[in-house]
């Protein structure tokens, strides 16, 4: 299976150049990979480079779960960091990505000076 990168999913999320979404979408016909890295960046410049708001951060992400035609690495992952993020609004999405994956490697707790993720069950505030 293909692979994108950041600049393709925030393509796909933004819709700003048309003739790249375009491209984009012709890319990803017979189906892409998305890795947690460039899921986080893209939420990351999705929100601070386009500044979407937290509803429509959710709202990119919970569009991508369901994508016919993209693949994210390890689903259920994401989706239990996406509702860490729905529930946790002073957390980033990278946050609670980074505390999913430590979980699901079975390295828990999380340590952190983070003290809103630190707040999250997995994670210690140092």
């Amino acid at each position: 299976m293909r692979a994108v990168d950041t600049n393709a999913v925030v393509r796909l999320l933004a819709r700003d150049d048309a003739a790249q979404a375009e491209r984009v979408d012709d890319y990803i016909e017979g189906g892409a990979w998305v890795s947690h890295l460039v899921l986080a960046e893209s939420i990351w410049v999705f929100d601070k480079v386009y500044g979407a708001g937290r509803a429509q951060l959710v709202g990119a992400l919970t569009g991508l779960l369901g994508h016919d035609r993209l693949s994210l690495e390890d689903p259920s992952t994401v989706r239990a960091a996406l509702e860490h993020f729905k529930s946790h609004p002073k957390v980033s999405f990278s946050d609670c990505l980074i505390l999913e994956i430590a979980r699901k490697a079975g390295h828990t707790p999380l340590g952190t000076f983070d003290k809103a993720l630190g707040k999250i069950e997995g994670a210690r505030a140092l």
